[in-house]
C-alpha cells in the first residue's frame, strides 16, 4: 500500500496534475496514515504557503475557487489535532514568513474594498497561528509583521463597529488575541524609542479609533454577546495598556522634557553635547490632528483621547518634581481640542451643540485629572513659575464665560472645578459667572440642575469660607437689576439651592448676614418701589429681591438670648425698615390700584406676590424673634393695636400700621388669583391660628373661621386636572402648583386644623384624598422629580403614616369615602341590588363619627344645634344601618346572584383594597371595624371575575380580601361583628363563594397563586372559628351548623363526582378538605391547651370532634382515591392527614383507659382510620429521596412523621427508626436540589422527627443508626465524587447532637466520637482540594465539629480526641474565595475556636500553639481584606469584612477574659499581631476593631514582656509596635483606669 502513495509530493508539483485533484490529494496525505513520506507534515504545509505566496506574488495563476480552497486546507492543517499532537511531542514544524506578509496583504485589500465577506477564512488561519506558540514565531520573531497585523485587524474592527451589521465574534476574538501577543512582544523590547515609532507610527490612530466606536456603540440584540459583555472591555484595556507601554515609558521621560520646558535645553547645552532627542508631544500631536478617520467623527475621537492621554501620561510620569512638566503636557493636549481655537478668538460657529458637549467632557475630564493629581499649586506657581498655571486657567475661564453653554452639564462642572483649582481664577468675571451660570440661566432640565446647584453651591461654600458672601450676593443683586427679560428668568433660588444656603448662613455671622439684607432693604427702597408701578419688569426684579429676603431672614440663625445685643438692635432696625419702607408701600400701592375688573395685570399679581410673600416672612420672623429672644422688642410695640383688632384677630394684631380696610382689599385681591399671594394668606392665616392657641383663652370661633379659610381658599383649584410638581418654593408658586402647595399646606398641618373643622369639610378631605390616591395609580412617577412635591406623594405619605389613624374622625370618613368607591365600581357592573350593602355602609345620612365623638366632645362642631340632641337615638340608627346591610349581604350571597366583574373593574378593586391595607385595621372603632368587615365580606360573597378575566388576577383578588379579613380579626374589636349577623351564617356564605368560584380554577391548582390563596381562606377561617371557640357564645350550634353544612357540600360533591358530574372539581375537593381540616385543628388545638380541670368544660367540644374526624377521614379517603395510582401524594393532603392524626390523637388521649396507660396504645390502635395512616407513611417514605427543594412538600411530609413516629407500634414494620433514618439520609444525599440552604429551611423540622424517634427506638436500633451516620464519613465517598454522601452523614450528626440523648444510646454516640472528629478532618482535607466543595462540605463541617465540642463539654475527656479539631482548622483555605464563602468558613473557625476556649479550656493551654495558629490565620486573613483600597467596590463584601473584624476582637476580648494561665503567650500574640500590621494599611473601621481587641490582649503583658519586644522585633515591626503601644497608653490605659477608680 505505502508504493501507491509514495509519489504524492511529486503529483502535487507537477503541473500537469489538476488544482482540483492537488487538493484532495494534499487532504487525503495530510489525514492517512498509509501515505509515508519524509517530513510529511513539513512538505504539506510548505506546499501550500507556497503556492498561496506564488500566487500573491503574481507568479501563479490561479481560479479564486481554487485559492479559496488552499485557504480553508491551510486552515484546516493549523487547526487540526494532528498537528497539534506533533507539536506537543516535540516534533519542530515551521511556516514561512512570507505566509505572515501574505494574510496582511490580504487583510489589508479587504480594509480598502470595505468587504468583510471572504476573509473569514483567512482570519481563522492568523488565529490558529497567534495561537500556537511554534508557528506564532512569524509573528513574534519579526514584530513590524505582527505590528502591520494588529494595524489592519483594527481598521477592519472599525468598519464593522462603524457600519449597521451585526458585530461577530470572529474578528474580535482574533484582535483581542494580537493585542495579547503584541503585549507581550513589547514588554520584552529595549528599544523604547523603538516601540514609540512602531506606537505612533502604526497603531495610535487606528487605536484610538477603534477605542471611541467600542466606547460610544450603541450595541443591539443581533451583536455578539460575548463581544457585548466581556471583549469589548477587554480590548479597551488592551488598548490603555499598548499606549501606556509604548508612549510613556520611563526612558522616554527627558525628551518629553526637553520639549516641554524648552528653557531647560539651553542648560543642559551649556553642559555638553546634546543627545538627538524625540519630539514626542509633537508627534502625538501631529497624529491626533490628521484626519485618520472621517470629519464627522474625528472632533470626538480626539476628544475623548485627549483625556485618556493625559491620564497615561500622569500615571508615568506624575511625581511632586514633575508637576511643571504634567501641567504644559495638559496645555499641550487642550490645543489638540477645537475648543482651543476660541482662545484666539476664531472658529465661533464652528461647533454646534454636540460639539460643545464632546468638547466640554474632555476639558472636564482634563481638569479632573489637575485637580485629583494635585497638579496645580498655588504659591508655588506664583513664586516660582511667575503664575504660568494662573494666566493659563484664568484664559480658560474667559472661553467659558464669552461662550456660556447653560444648556450643557459639563460647562457647570468645569467652571466649578476651576473655581476648586483657585477661586481667584473665576473671581474678575464674578458678574459674569453669577449671570450667566445662574440668574439669566435657562435651566429647566434636571441633570443639567444638579450641577448647575453644585458649582453655585460651591461658589457659596468657598465665599462663606472667605467671608465675603456679602460680595458675591454684591453682584446678585446687581445682575438682578440689570436691564433683562425677566419673565424668562428662573426662580432665584431652587430648593436644591435654597439648602445649599441654608448650610452657609448657619456657619456666617449675623452682621454678614444683616449687611445683605441692608444691601438688599436699601435697594428695594431706592431703585426698585419708586418705578414698580406700571412696569411689568421691575416687578418682576422685585419678586426676585422679596424671595431673597425671605429665603435669608428664614435661613438664618435665629436670635436668643447669648446673641450680642448690637446684633438684636440691628435686627430690630432691619425689621422696622421692611415693614415700614417696603412692605407699607407696596400695600397702600395695592390698596390704591386694586379696582373692579376680575382680572388683575401682571405687574399688580407681582406686587401682590411679593408684598404678602413679605408680610408672611416678616410676621413669622418677628415671632420667632420675640418667643426665641427675650432681647428682641418687635417694631410692632411702638404702634398701639386697637382693641377690635385684638378683640377680631384682624391684620393689626399681626402686623401693626395696616388698616383694615386696606388688608381686606389686598385679601380680595390676592384672592382673585392662584398665586403666591393666595398661599401666603392661607400661611398667614395659619400663623393666626397658632398664635390664638398660643393664648391662655382659646378662641373657638376664631379658629373654626380661619380653619374654615384655609380650606375654602383652596377648594374651587383642587377640582381643576392639571398641576405641575412643585419643588417648595414659595416664591415659585403659580396657578399649576398652588393645588400642590394648598393640599401639602392643609395635610402638613391636619393636626390644627382639624379639630376645629366641620364634619363636612372632613369629609372633603377624605374624599379629596381618596381621590388623589386613586389618580396617582394612573400617573406614571417621573424619576427626575423625585425631590419635588406632587399631591398624589402628599396623599401616599399621609396614607403611610401613622398621624392618619390616630385622626379617628378623618379615618371614618375616610372609610366611609372608600366604601362609596368600591360601591361605584360595583355598581357599574351590576345588574341588580347587589351594590346596596355597600351604599348603606356609606350611606352620608348615617352618623358613623358618633361613636368617636361622643365619649369625648372636644369641640362643638359648626353644625345646626339639633343635629347633635340625640347622640344615643344616632348611634342605635348607625347599628340598625349596620344589621341591614349585614342582613342583605347573607341574603344575597345565598340567593347566588353575584355581581361579575371585568378585569379593568377587577384591577381597581385590587388597587382600593391596596389603599385600605395601608389603614390601621386592628385598631378601628367597632361601627367602622364592622363596616369594613362587611365591605370585604360582600367583596369575597356577592362578586365574581368574569370568565375572560386573568385567573390569577382573580385569586389575588380574593387572596387579597382574605389577608384584610385576617388583619381585621386581629383587632381588639373584632368580636362586636357577632352583633350585627351568626357566625355560622357567615361561613356559610363564604364556604359557599368558595365552592362557587373554584371551577374556575381547575386547569391552574398548580400554580403556586392557588396555594397561597388556599392559605389564606384556610387562615382565615382557622382564626373565625377560633373566635367561635373562645366566645364560648353558642359554640355547639354555630359549629355543628358549620359541619352540617359542609357535610351537605361533601354529599353534593360525592354524588356528582360518583356520576361525573360536570360541577365536580378538584378544587372544590381540596376547598372541603381545607374547611374539616381547619375544623379539627381549631378543636384539637383548643383541646391540647386546656388543662386536666378544665376538660369537662370542653365535653361540648370533644362531641364535636368525634364526628368531625369521621367526615374529614372520609373526604382525605375520597381525596386519595382521586389520585392516579402511582402519582405523587398531592401537597395539600398532607397538612390535612397530619391534622387528622393529631385530632384522633386527641380524641384518644380524652379517654380514661389512654390517659391512665398512654404506653399501652391498644385503643388508639383500633380507631379505623390506622390503615389509611400506615398507607400515608409508606408513600412518604417513598416519594420522600425524590422530593427535591420542594419545601413545602418536605416541611409537610416531615411534620407528619413528628406525629406518626410519636405513637409506639403505629408503624407497619420493625425498626421504624432506621427506616425512617435512612429516607432521611436518601433525602439528604438527593441531587443538586437539596443544596445547604434547603438543609437549613427544613432543619428545624428534621430535627423533631429525630427527637421523637431516638425517645422511641431501641439501642439496637440506634446503633444502627451510628453505622448507617459513619459509613456516610468515609473517605472514599468524596474520592468517588459522592458529596452529598458525605454532607448527609455531616447533617445527621449535626441533628443528633440536638436531639437528648441518654443511657446507653449517649454512651455509644460519644464512644463513636473521636472516630467521627477523625472522620470529620480526612473530609475537610480531602474537601479542600477542591474549591466547589467548600460551602457544600467544609462548612457544614465546622458548624458540625463545633456542636460536637460544645455539646462534648465534660464528656470529652481525652485532650487529644478536642486537638484533632486543630487538624481541621489548620486546613481550612481562607483566601481566594467568593465573599459569602469567606463569611461562612470565617464564623465556623471562629466557633470551633470559641467552642475549644469555653468549654475545653485546658486542651487550648496543652495544645496553645496550635490554637495561636488557628487564629493567626484568622487575623492575617482579615487583615488582609480588610486593607485600605482605592475604591471600596461592594458594600456587602465589605460589610462581611466588618463582620469578621468584630469578631477577631470578640476572640481577642475572651482570650483576655478567660484564661489567666494564657498570659504566657500575651507578648507572642502582640508580636504576630504587629508583624502582619506593618505589611498592610487596614481601613479605618477594620483597625477599629482589631486595635480594640489587641489591647486586650497588651492589659495581659508585664513590664518584661514590652521591654522583650522592644528589643526582639525588627526595626520596621518595632516602630508599629511603638505607636500601637503608644495609642494604647494614651487611650485604652487611661480610659480603664479611669473606669478602675470608680469601680467598687
Amino acid at each position: 500500500m505505502a508504493a501507491i502513495y509514495s509519489g504524492i509530493h511529486l503529483k502535487l508539483k507537477s503541473a500537469k496534475t489538476s488544482w482540483e485533484d492537488k487538493l484532495k490529494l494534499a487532504h487525503f496525505a495530510w489525514i492517512s496514515h498509509q501515505c509515508f513520506l519524509p517530513n510529511k507534515e513539513q512538505v504539506l504545509l510548505d506546499w501550500v504557503s507556497h503556492t498561496l505566496v506564488s500566487y500573491y506574488n503574481k507568479k501563479l495563476e490561479l481560479e479564486d475557487e481554487v485559492v479559496e480552497k488552499l485557504w480553508m486546507y491551510l486552515d484546516n492543517v493549523i487547526h487540526s489535532r494532528r498537528l497539534q499532537d506533533l507539536l506537543k511531542n516535540g516534533k519542530t514544524i515551521n511556516l514561512s514568513f512570507a505566509i505572515a506578509q501574505v494574510i496582511n496583504e490580504r487583510l489589508s485589500e479587504s480594509c480598502s474594498q470595505k468587504a468583510q465577506q471572504n476573509i473569514g477564512t483567512v482570519l481563522s488561519c492568523s488565529s490558529g497561528i497567534l495561537s500556537t506558540p511554534s508557528l506564532s514565531i512569524i509573528y513574534t520573531a519579526k514584530c513590524e509583521l505582527l505590528v502591520d497585523l494588529l494595524h489592519k485587524l483594527s481598521e477592519l474592527a472599525c468598519q464593522q463597529l462603524a457600519s449597521d451589521d451585526a458585530v461577530g465574534s470572529q474578528l474580535f476574538s482574533i484582535l483581542q488575541l494580537t493585542f495579547s501577543q503584541y503585549l507581550l512582544i513589547q514588554r520584552q523590547q529595549t528599544n523604547p524609542n523603538r516601540v514609540f515609532g512602531q506606537v505612533t507610527s502604526h497603531l495610535l490612530q487606528p487605536c484610538l479609533l477603534l477605542r471611541h466606536l467600542l466606547t460610544v456603540r450603541t450595541w443591539a440584540q443581533a451583536d455578539d454577546s460575548h463581544v457585548r459583555q466581556h471583549w469589548s472591555r477587554e480590548i479597551r484595556n488592551q488598548i490603555e495598556s499598548l499606549l501606556q507601554a509604548g508612549l510613556f515609558q520611563p526612558e522616554l521621560f527627558p525628551s518629553y522634557r526637553e520639549e516641554l520646558l524648552p528653557e531647560r535645553e539651553l542648560q543642559e547645552k551649556k553642559k555638553g553635547a546634546l543627545k538627538s532627542l524625540l519630539l514626542p508631544v509633537d508627534t502625538v500631536q501631529t497624529k491626533l490632528g490628521n484626519g485618520f478617520c472621517e470629519p464627522a467623527l474625528h472632533g470626538a475621537v480626539v476628544a475623548g483621547s485627549v483625556s485618556l492621554l493625559y491620564k497615561l501620561f500622569l500615571d508615568s510620569y506624575c511625581k511632586a518634581e514633575n508637576h511643571l512638566v504634567c501641567f504644559h503636557m495638559f496645555s499641550k493636549l487642550f490645543d489638540c481640542l477645537r475648543l482651543s481655537g476660541l482662545q484666539q478668538g476664531v472658529r465661533e460657529d464652528v461647533l454646534c451643540p454636540a460639539d460643545w458637549s464632546t468638547e466640554l467632557l474632555a476639558l472636564e475630564q482634563l481638569l479632573n485629572l489637575v485637580l485629583s493629581s494635585d497638579i496645580y499649586n498655588v504659591a508655588n506657581d506664583r513664586i516660582r513659575h511667575k503664575g504660568i498655571q494662573f494666566g493659563f486657567y484664568r484664559k480658560l475661564a474667559q472661553i467659558l464665560m464669552s461662550h456660556s453653554q447653560a444648556s450643557i452639564p459639563a460647562w457647570f462642572r468645569c467652571l466649578k472645578l476651576l473655581m476648586s483649582l483657585n477661586h481667584l481664577i473665576v473671581e474678575p468675571n464674578l458678574g459674569d459667572l453669577v449671570a450667566s451660570a445662574w440668574i439669566d440661566a435657562k435651566v429647566s432640565e434636571p441633570r443639567t440642575k444638579k450641577p448647575q446647584e453644585a458649582l453655585i453651591g460651591s461658589m457659596f461654600q468657598t465665599y462663606s469660607k472667605l467671608r465675603q458672601f456679602p460680595r458675591l450676593f454684591e453682584e446678585v443683586l446687581s445682575v438682578i437689576c440689570q436691564p433683562a427679560a425677566d419673565e424668562l428668568r428662573m426662580p432665584v433660588l431652587s430648593a436644591g439651592l435654597m439648602a445649599k444656603l441654608r448650610e452657609c448662613l448657619l456657619e456666617l455671622p449675623h452682621n454678614q448676614i444683616l449687611d445683605i439684607l441692608c444691601l438688599l432693604v436699601e435697594k428695594c427702597q431706592t431703585s426698585i418701589i419708586p418705578a414698580v408701578e406700571g412696569n411689568s419688569d421691575m416687578v418682576l426684579k422685585l419678586m426676585s429681591i422679596s424671595s431673597v429676603l425671605h429665603a435669608f431672614l428664614f435661613n438664618m440663625r435665629s436670635l436668643d438670648d447669648v446673641t450680642p445685643s448690637p446684633v438684636v438692635l440691628r435686627t430690630q432696625s432691619l425689621l422696622a425698615k421692611i415693614q415700614k419702607g417696603i412692605i407699607q408701600p407696596l400695600l397702600e400701592l395695592l390698596q390704591a390700584c386694586s379696582g373692579e375688573e376680575e382680572k388683575p395685570e401682571l405687574w399688580l399679581r407681582k406686587v401682590s406676590d411679593s408684598a404678602l410673600l413679605l408680610v408672611y416672612t416678616w410676621v413669622e420672623v418677628n415671632t420667632l424673634f420675640g418667643i426665641s429672644c427675650s432681647k428682641y422688642v418687635s417694631p410692632s410695640a411702638e404702634t398701639a393695636i386697637t382693641a377690635s383688632a385684638v378683640r377680631h384677630w384682624g391684620i393689626s394684631s399681626l402686623l401693626p400700621g395696616v388698616g383694615e380696610q386696606c388688608w381686606e382689599k389686598v385679601m380680595v385681591l390676592a384672592g382673585s388669583f392662584a398665586s403666591t399671594s393666595k398661599y401666603c394668606l392661607e400661611l398667614l392665616t395659619l400663623q393666626k391660628m397658632k398664635m390664638i392657641l398660643m393664648q391662655t383663652k382659646v378662641d373657638s370661633h376664631a379658629l373654626q373661621h380661619a380653619a374654615a379659610f384655609i380650606l375654602e381658599s383652596g377648594r374651587s383649584s383642587m377640582s381643576r386636572g392639571e398641576t405641575e410638581p412643585w419643588d417648595g418654593d414659595i416664591s415659585a408658586v403659580n396657578d399649576l402648583t398652588y393645588p400642590i402647595a394648598h393640599w401639602h399646606l392643609v395635610i402638613s398641618n391636619l393636626t390644627i386644623l382639624l379639630p376645629y373643622l366641620s364634619l363636612k369639610d372632613v369629609e372633603y378631605i377624605a374624599n379629596v384624598l381618596l381621590e388623589t390616591l386613586v389618580l396617582v395609580k394612573a400617573q406614571e412617577v417621573d424619576g427626575d422629580q423625585e425631590l419635588s412635591i406632587s399631591i398624589g406623594k402628599v396623599s401616599l405619605d399621609l396614607l403611610h403614616s401613622p398621624f392618619l389613624p390616630e385622626m379617628k374622625v378623618l379615618h371614618c370618613a375616610f372609610l366611609s369615602s372608600l366604601i362609596c368607591q368600591f360601591s361605584k365600581v360595583l355598581h357599574s357592573a351590576a345588574t341588580g341590588s347587589v351594590d346596596l350593602p355597600l351604599q348603606q355602609l356609606s350611606a352620608g345620612n348615617i352618623p358613623w363619627h358618633e361613636e368617636i365623638l361622643s365619649p369625648c366632645k372636644v369641640v362643638e362642631l359648626v353644625e345646626a344645634p339639633s343635629e347633635n340632641k340625640l347622640p344615643k337615638d344616632e348611634l342605635n340608627l348607625s347599628w340598625k344601618t349596620l344589621e341591614k346591610a349585614a342582613q342583605c349581604i347573607l341574603l344575597l350571597a345565598k340567593n347566588g346572584s353575584p355581581v361579575i366583574l371585568k378585569e379593568d373593574q377587577l384591577e381597581n378593586c385590587l388597587y382600593l383594597l391596596e389603599i385600605t391595607s395601608c389603614l390601621k385595621l386592628d385598631n378601628l372603632f367597632p361601627s367602622d371595624c364592622i363596616r369594613c368587615f362587611l365591605l370585604l365580606l360582600s367583596l369575597v360573597a356577592n362578586t365574581r371575575a368574569s370568565v375572560s378575566c386573568s385567573k390569577l388576577l382573580s385569586l389575588k383578588f380574593l387572596r387579597t380580601c382574605f389577608h384584610l379579613l385576617r388583619s381585621l380579626q386581629a383587632g381588639r374589636n373584632t368580636n362586636s361583628i357577632f352583633k350585627v349577623f351568626h357566625a355560622s351564617d357567615v361561613l356559610e356564605a363564604v364556604m359557599t363563594s368558595l365552592f362557587t368560584a373554584s371551577k374556575f380554577y381547575t386547569d391552574i391548582l398548580t400554580d403556586p397563586a392557588w396555594a397561597e390563596y388556599l392559605q389564606e381562606a384556610q387562615t382565615f377561617l382557622e382564626r373565625f372559628l377560633q373566635m367561635i371557640v373562645e366566645r364560648r357564645q353558642s359554640v355547639r350550634i354555630n359549629l355543628e351548623k358549620f359541619m352540617s353544612f359542609i357535610v351537605s357540600c361533601k354529599l353534593d360533591a360525592g354524588a356528582a363526582r360518583s356520576k361525573r358530574c360536570k360541577n365536580w372539581n378538584p378544587a372544590a375537593g381540596q376547598l372541603l378538605l381545607m374547611a374539616f381540616t381547619t375544623l379539627c385543628h381549631v378543636i384539637t388545638r383548643y383541646l391540647q391547651q386546656q388543662p386536666e380541670k378544665k376538660l369537662q368544660s370542653a365535653d361540648v367540644l370533644s362531641a364535636l370532634l368525634e364526628p368531625a374526624i369521621l367526615q374529614m377521614g372520609r373526604a382525605v379517603e375520597h381525596g386519595l382515591q382521586s389520585n392516579m395510582q402511582n402519582q405523587p401524594l398531592p401537597i395539600a393532603f398532607i397538612p390535612s392527614i397530619t391534622t387528622l392524626l393529631k385530632a384522633d390523637l386527641s380524641h384518644a388521649l380524652s379517654r380514661e383507659n389512654w390517659q391512665k396507660n398512654p404506653k399501652e396504645p391498644s385503643g388508639f390502635l383500633e380507631r379505623p382510620h390506622i390503615k389509611l395512616y400506615r398507607q400515608f407513611y409508606s408513600q412518604i417514605l417513598r416519594e420522600l429521596p425524590s422530593a427535591g427543594d420542594h419545601l413545602q412538600f418536605l416541611q409537610s411530609a416531615l411534620q407528619f412523621l413528628t406525629v406518626f413516629c410519636s405513637v409506639p407500634d403505629l408503624s407497619p414494620g420493625k425498626e421504624t427508626a432506621v427506616t425512617v433514618v435512612y429516607a432521611v439520609k436518601k433525602l439528604l444525599a438527593a441531587g443538586p436540589e437539596i443544596t445547604v440552604q434547603v438543609i437549613q429551611n427544613i432543619e428545624l423540622e428534621l430535627t423533631e422527627v429525630l427527637v421523637q424517634l431516638l425517645g422511641n427506638c431501641s439501642d439496637e436500633e440506634f446503633y444502627a443508626i451510628m453505622r448507617l451516620v459513619l459509613q456516610g464519613l468515609e473517605v472514599r465517598n468524596v474520592w468517588q465524587q459522592n458529596a452529598k454522601e458525605v454532607l448527609s452523614a455531616v447533617t445527621l450528626i449535626k441533628l443528633l447532637l440536638s436531639c437528648p440523648l441518654s443511657g446507653d444510646k449517649e454512651k455509644a454516640f460519644w464512644f463513636a466520637s473521636p472516630q467521627i472528629i477523625t472522620a470529620l478532618a480526612m473530609q475537610t482535607k480531602e474537601a479542600c482540594q477542591d474549591q466547589a466543595l467548600i460551602s457544600t462540605i467544609v462548612v457544614p463541617i465546622l458548624e458540625t465539629t463545633a456542636a460536637l465540642l460544645r455539646q462534648g463539654e465534660g464528656v470529652l475527656l481525652n485532650p487529644h480526641h478536642v486537638a484533632l479539631a486543630f487538624s481541621i482548622l489548620l486546613t481550612v483555605p481562607l483566601d481566594h474565595l467568593k465573599t459569602e464563602d469567606y463569611g461562612s468558613i470565617f464564623l465556623g473557625v471562629h466557633e470551633v475556636l470559641f467552642s475549644i476556649l469555653q468549654c475545653h479550656p485546658k486542651v487550648m493551654l496543652k495544645a496553645a500553639p496550635s490554637f495561636l495558629n488557628s487564629f493567626h490565620r484568622l487575623v492575617v486573613s482579615v487583615m488582609h481584606e480588610g486593607r485600605q483600597k482605592g475604591d471600596r467596590g461592594n458594600t456587602d463584601e465589605f460589610e462581611v469584612t466588618l463582620k469578621c473584624a468584630h469578631l477577631v476582637e470578640r476572640m481577642y476580648t475572651h482570650i483576655a477574659a478567660e484564661t489567666e494561665e494564657f498570659t504566657v503567650f500575651s507578648a507572642f500574640i502582640v508580636a504576630q499581631y504587629v508583624t502582619e500590621l506593618q505589611k498592610v494599611t487596614l481601613h479605618p473601621a477594620v483597625k477599629k476593631h482589631l486595635t480594640e481587641g489587641i489591647y486586650r490582649i497588651l492589659d495581659l503583658c508585664i513590664e518584661r514582656d514590652i521591654k522583650f519586644l522592644n528589643a526582639s522585633l525588627p526595626a520596621g515591626v518595632r516602630e508599629v509596635f511603638k505607636d500601637l503601644y503608644n495609642d494604647y497608653n494614651h487611650y485604652h490605659k487611661a480610659k480603664k483606669q479611669g473606669e478602675e477608680k470608680y469601680t467598687a
